[in-house]
């Protein structure tokens, strides 16, 4: 019996060993393909920011509405954020990470090769440049002529103007359907974003918080 439970150890302590090997070496590896493109990533984003597509240029007010609701701990946080009420388990950086690192997502392991490439990817752009990446590539559902990439893009397509020409329930709306680009209707009535938008609309004024972590559906905003 003695000798079956030092066996069950043992192999338990291999499988700890191993699993952590797996994590080091994915994790790793994002965090060094981050470095490895860095350098054409800051040049990118440098375009994106001179040609207005950047974050600031969504206007100060606009900006930070959008930071609260997608990742409230952006501007301090290194790529990762377990702590920040509503922060959800992916950052914008890790989010931005999901579409340079892989061409296809699959959640499990890519999931630790995705916060790495977000580590590297904060050890050497600063939060404008990773912003600019994150504002151009990111999924914002079907518009007036087909499915949508880019913030400032699906602006102009839905309201032909950009984002800090919108007025507030317009910006929110955009904000709105990033949590689930394919579930809403940008291009018409949608009783469900319109829903997300009031619950996002409570959260920016103040009148109510996510109630812990993973609350990224602001469930508490719901209430009356």
């Amino acid at each position: 019996m003695k000798t079956l439970v030092k066996l069950a150890l043992r192999g338990l302590g291999l499988l700890i060993v191993a699993l952590f090997v797996v994590i080091l070496w994915a994790g790793g590896r994002g965090y060094y393909d981050a470095l490895a493109e860095s350098d054409d990533l800051a040049a990118r984003a440098e375009r994106l920011i001179q040609d207005g597509r950047g974050g600031t240029s969504l206007g100060e007010r606009n900006l930070a509405m959008l930071i609260k609701v997608q990742d409230p701990g952006f501007k301090v946080h290194k790529g990762v954020d377990l702590t920040t009420p509503g922060a959800g388990l992916t950052t914008i950086t890790q989010s931005l990470g999901k579409r340079l690192a892989f061409e296809e997502f699959r959640p499990g392991f890519a999931k630790i090769r995705q916060t790495g490439y977000a580590l590297g990817l904060e050890s050497r752009l600063n939060k404008e440049q990773i912003l600019a990446l994150w504002l151009d590539t990111v999924p914002m559902g079907n518009g007036p002529d087909g499915w949508m990439t880019g913030f400032h893009t699906a602006s102009e397509a839905v309201y032909d103007r950009p984002p800090s020409e919108l007025d507030r329930d317009e910006f929110l709306r955009l904000v709105a359907v990033l949590i689930a680009p394919g579930a809403y209707d940008l291009t018409g009535a949608d009783t469900k974003l319109d829903d997300r938008v009031t619950r996002i609309d409570r959260l920016v004024a103040g009148d109510c918080k996510p109630t812990g972590l993973n609350d990224v559906w602001l469930e508490a905003c719901g209430e009356r």
